[in-house]
Parts: structure tokens; sequence; C-alpha cells
């Protein structure tokens, strides 16, 4: 056990490596699932609030920090199928499982492949729009260019270099943060534990998720940044149309880092989807 109880361990699910933090004690158990380019230590302040109550259980899903990075499809449906793992693996079921942004879509892959094992859902700030149809194109033949970060000068030469990049690019705190987490220095310079290939195969194998929200049985919490670039007003008018039982509310003064751009906002209205 680390410190303040934290258990950090490799975990082997589905053929992969997944790096996973654990408070270990709770009778029952929330999952939090990272956005893209992102990794489990972003959930940090929300593992502070809830230890004491909660088992809370915050992977690096694959492609991502200190896990395995496969040349392999990455499709929502493969990442649910390593969330799904981790719960058989660490006895946890069923599950709250809070995803944030491509974590969002892959918890409600996990309620509809998995709906025994997962108690609630929340989705912060992800759209269920995108590509009409999945891809079919070989994992081997996938690019490794992300989009995002191609152009960015890494690696950095310092952490101070990383940051004034990071900060130039991005107008939130949150969002430098979000980076800088999953920021290492290497031989060459500082550089991020994501890998490029796994973001690029992610764009990928991107489909829409519209149809399966008629099929998630559990409550769901759907929460949106009201100056969200991922997920407009419209696209959350219709998953909520289509989402069974669903409770929904907006954090105002924030573009998608709900949870970290306004906690005096965003924890008390967790709290009352908790309280159900």
């Amino acid at each position: 056990m680390g410190e303040y109880g934290l258990r950090r361990s490799l975990i082997g699910v589905n053929g992969v490596s997944l790096l996973c933090r654990d408070t270990v004690l709770g009778a029952e158990a929330i999952l939090c699932l990272h956005g893209r380019w992102g990794r489990g230590e972003t959930w940090a302040d929300f593992i502070g609030r809830y230890r004491d109550r909660y088992r809370v259980i915050a992977p690096d899903q694959r492609g991502h920090g200190l896990s395995d990075r496969p040349i392999a499809r990455y499709a929502s449906e493969d990442l649910a199928r390593d969330a799904h793992g981790l719960i058989v693996q660490l006895g946890c079921a069923p599950a709250l499982v809070v995803g944030h942004s491509m974590g969002g879509r892959v918890a409600a892959h996990l309620a509809v492949q998995y709906p025994q094992d997962v108690r609630a859902l929340a989705i912060l700030d992800e759209t269920a729009g995108g590509p009409e149809n999945l891809s079919t194109l070989p994992p081997e033949e996938v690019s490794p260019d992300d989009h995002l970060t191609a152009e960015w000068p890494t690696p950095y030469p310092s952490y101070e270099e990383a940051i004034r990049d990071l900060t130039s690019r991005f107008s939130r705190g949150s969002s430098v943060r979000y980076f800088l987490d999953s920021l290492v220095e290497t031989v060459e310079g500082y550089d991020f534990l994501f890998s490029r290939y796994a973001m690029a195969a992610l764009a990928e194998y991107h489909r829409e998720w519209y149809d399966i929200l008629p099929h998630i049985r559990c409550p769901v919490l759907l929460v949106r940044a009201t100056e969200s670039w991922c997920l407009s007003r419209e696209d959350a008018e219709r998953m909520r149309a289509l989402i069974e039982d669903c409770t929904y509310f907006e954090v105002a003064g924030s573009d998608h880092m709900v949870y970290a751009d306004d906690p005096e906002e965003f924890y008390p209205r967790f709290e009352e989807f908790l309280s159900r």
C-alpha cells in the first residue's frame, strides 16, 4: 500500500497490463475512467473526496499512462471490456462508473455490455456523436499521428518550457494540469506518457453511439460544461431524450473539465446523484 493507503498495481486483462490505483477499502466501488490523453492521476481530487466512503478505482486505460500500449483496435467496446476485466478481477461489482470525455463513452458501453456489473453511470461532458460506422482499417495500418499533439515541440527541454507551451495552448489551468499529469522526464527531455499511436487509433475507431443509449438500464447522470467544445447543448438534449433514467445538469464556467473547473458547483450536484 502506498501513501494514504492507495494501492498501485499492474493488472492483466484482455492481454494488456493496466496500471490501477485502488483505495481498496469500502463496500461500494466507484470506477473512474479518464479521458483521452489523460490518466488515472487526473482523478486525484475526486479520490481524496470519496476515499472515506467508497472504494475508488482509477486505472490508466490502454495506451495511456503506465498501462500497455498495444498495436490493436481502440474502439469503445474494447476499452469497455478492459474496464469490465478490472471490475471482475478486483471483485467490485456492481460499481458506480464515472467517465469523463472519452471515459464517458467507454463507461456507457460498459453499462450496456455488462449491465449486471454497473450500478449507476455518470457521463461527464462527452458527446455521443461521431462517424456513423466503425472503421475496418487493420490496426497495423493506423498512422501513429495524433492530430492534437503532432506539432507540439516535444520532447520539451525542461518542465518549465512544458508549462509555458501548454499554458499558451489552453485557456484554463485545469487543462494544463491534465496534460502535466501525463508528463514524464526521459533521456531526451520531457514528453507524455500516452502513446501517439493509441491516440490516433482512438480517433480511427471512434463512432457515434446514440444507438446504445436506450439500452442503458441503470440511473445515468449526464453533465455538460456550459462552454463545452465537446458536447453541444443540442447533442446533450438528444442524449437525454434517449436515456430512460437521466439526471442532467450543466457546470458554468467550464469548457470541458467539469469536475476540476468548478468543484464547488460540480460536487454538490454529484452528491445529489449519489444519494439516490
